[in-house]
């Protein structure tokens, strides 16, 4: 696979979210486990999740352990995997999402992580969203400590505006490396921050990049320009949707969830996809 760069990592230019495997309507393990192995045999080394990728309150952390254990059980080299995980946003149990800002939280947490994904140093800790109750540069003073303490080996921010992109560069002495924001057909607002992104050469990951988990097999249905390219070049809309991405900037790495190999291989297989400046621009307006 092509590969792009998060800091002085090279991963392969399309990764894996982790998520549908563990919050609701996730598989079971062993679909799951043939998913990561699918995605890891495609080329993709950039695997993506969070403490909060779980279902019940006694779970946290179910998508790292289950990622772990997926790496571990994989026939081949792994020494290339690149783990991104967050801290910061939680879920009690019920359903809902909660923050928690705060350094010593955000400080316990990426302990836990480290313990669930069995490594000396998490390759890359993102702080998953800011908590409006909690100064933000106290949040990423936390992730810079870390940093510091070598806990974690590269750091980055999640759900950011332009502002705090450039206040968490700041706190962080310049080692920010990635921005991790919701961006898709159907949600353009990130613009600002991929743009911001590739001026500061900062790897800019968008999550739900086909749609979210319920949406993402919609996508064709939704944006018919995506369909319509896509049959022109016998690829799939979504393939379709993360070339499109992936031709914005050489900073974009999108990391497409799934909970099965089939949609895994698929997205893998976007990065072989060449589209026209005639058809990036069909698609940009659509």
């Amino acid at each position: 696979m092509q590969t792009r760069r998060i800091g002085d990592v090279q991963v392969g230019a399309i990764g894996l979210g982790g998520m549908p495997m563990s919050i609701e309507g996730r598989p079971d393990e062993q679909r799951s486990i043939a998913t990561i192995h699918a995605a890891l045999d495609a080329g993709v080394t950039l695997i993506d999740t969070a403490d909060a990728y779980h279902l019940l309150a006694s779970d946290v952390g179910h998508n790292e352990a289950l990622i772990a254990r997926a790496l571990a059980s994989y026939g081949g080299d792994t020494s290339d995997v690149l783990v991104a995980t967050k801290g910061g946003h939680l879920r009690p149990g019920d359903g809902s999402w909660t923050l928690n800002g705060s350094p010593d939280y955000l400080k316990s947490a990426c302990e836990a992580s480290l313990k669930r994904l069995g490594v000396e140093a998490i390759g890359l800790y993102q702080f998953h969203r800011p908590d409006p109750r909690v100064p933000y540069a106290d949040s990423v003073g936390a992730v810079r400590d870390l940093l510091d303490a070598g806990k974690i080996r590269m750091a980055g921010i999640s759900n950011a505006d332009p502002g705090q992109i450039r206040q968490a560069n700041e706190i962080l002495g310049g080692r920010l490396v990635s921005v991790q924001n919701q961006f898709s057909p159907a949600f353009r607002s990130s613009d600002p921050e991929l743009e911001l992104c590739a001026e500061m050469d900062i790897a800019f990951l968008p999550w739900s990049p086909l749609g979210g988990i319920a949406r993402a097999g919609e996508l064709g249905s939704r944006f018919d320009v995506f369909a319509e390219i896509g049959r022109e070049h016998g690829a799939s809309a979504q393939q379709v949707c993360l070339a499109w991405m992936l031709a914005k900037a050489p900073v974009v790495i999108p990391i497409p969830g799934s909970s099965r190999p089939e949609t895994i291989r698929d997205s893998a297989a976007a990065v072989d996809l060449k589209l026209s400046p005639e058809e990036l621009s069909r698609l940009d307006a659509a």
